[in-house]
């Protein structure tokens, strides 16, 4: 079983990353980890951490001499910012006044502050926004291009473009080959194939920025290239729709998800909505007319393109903050401001990748299994024979 676990807080020494059960024999750069990281701290409307840290990881244990050697793999990614925050959030105890270890007693509408003080006792809810906080998600990143290396040996990709920023949207259908094209540039604004959309999209964000406030928006993910048969329709919890989703909202203020065209076909006749079936007696495959489902029947890939989309609701901290209440007196106050971003999208979009890659991944590893590349390999390969010979 492919797992993982991330630790760390957003003003702590560092975050760290865990991923057990990869097989044994998958190459591994830092370059290509790097440079997810580097994709995930772009875009158009970030705030001031992102010219602090320069985030790259480290690989302490589970690869030797750029491959997987089966055992844990251990990330570090370390904050640079930390050098600030060292007597502030100390692992041990020290003299320093309660007032100079900046305390947030003002809850963020919209955050995990006031539920997470609630929850653990805190009146100080410092501690529940610095592991809250989606600084978390560099670690996730991380992982993700683990998941997505062992997915490139078997000619599945995974990325993301961006749909909409606030009420800015892209009205055309998205080829695969202008996301592949999206991912390579050397600069990203917001994460849109298209510069005429990208541009409406950027007149929102200067117009959060003027205004002091936020924007959420839509990303879309694409998995291109997975093979029919994975997941399964015989348990809920098997279902790879479902698993997708849960990995989709458990993304810091992501509160909905959509895979293929669930919003348009709830609107639709079932005689529209449904992907018919055909068979193509030369090539010996069968296929189907459109991908309204986005690659998903039953719970299991039919082999056509992953499509998920995720939901982006504005960031909760506004330069020009909400009404709040102050924790120590109870009485009316305008909510904390953490150093934040206006609008996050195409990040979300990066994070999102990592997120399906490690779905895809666990799903890929439960059906073929494999301690080693090459076991892997030999029973992908034989279950392509039995799908060509169906």
């Amino acid at each position: 079983m492919l797992r993982f676990e991330t630790a760390g807080e957003s003003h702590g020494e560092c975050l760290v990353a865990t991923l057990t059960g990869l097989p044994a024999g998958i190459p591994v750069s830092l370059e290509a980890i790097n440079r997810e990281l580097w994709r995930r701290q772009q875009g158009y409307g970030r705030g001031g951490r992102m010219k602090i840290e320069t985030d790259r990881a480290e690989i302490v244990a589970g690869v030797r001499h750029s491959r997987t050697i089966g055992s844990p793999i251990a990330i570090v990614i370390r904050n640079r910012d930390w050098q600030n925050w060292t007597e502030i959030l100390p692992v041990e105890d020290n003299d320093l006044p309660a007032e100079q270890r900046r305390p947030v007693t003002r809850p963020r509408p919209g955050h995990a502050d006031l539920a997470g003080a609630i929850k653990y006792n805190f009146h100080d809810a410092r501690y529940v926004l610095e592991r809250a906080s989606a600084r978390e998600t560099a670690a996730r990143v991380a992982v993700g291009a683990l998941s997505k290396a062992l997915l490139g040996e078997f000619g599945i990709e995974v990325l993301s473009h961006v749909i909409a920023v606030g009420a800015a949207r892209l009205e055309r259908a998205v080829e695969w080959e202008e996301i592949v094209a999206l991912s390579r540039q050397p600069e990203v604004l917001l994460g849109c194939v298209d510069a005429e959309a990208e541009s409406r999209m950027k007149a929102v964000v200067d117009e959060a920025y003027r205004t002091g406030d936020t924007v959420g928006g839509v990303f879309e993910v694409r998995g291109h290239g997975a093979p029919p048969g994975l997941g399964s329709h015989t348990t809920w919890d098997l279902r790879l729709d479902g698993r997708l989703a849960q990995a989709i909202v458990s993304m810091q203020a992501v509160k909905g998800v959509e895979i293929g065209l669930a919003q348009e076909g709830s609107a639709s006749f079932g005689s529209r909505v449904q992907d018919t079936i055909h068979y193509d007696r030369e090539n010996r495959r069968f296929h189907r007319g459109a991908n309204r489902a986005g690659g998903l029947e039953g719970g299991i890939t039919n082999g056509q393109e992953l499509i998920v989309r995720g939901f982006l609701k504005p960031i909760s901290t506004l330069r020009r903050p909400l009404e709040s209440v102050d924790l120590a007196t109870r009485e009316p106050a305008l909510a904390a401001y953490e150093r934040s971003d206006v609008a996050v999208v195409p990040a979300a979009g990066v994070i999102a990748e990592a997120m399906v890659a490690i779905v895809l991944a666990q799903a890929f590893l439960e059906k073929f299994g494999g301690d080693s590349l090459a076991e892997t390999r030999r029973n992908y390969e034989g279950y392509l024979c039995q799908v060509k010979e169906f």
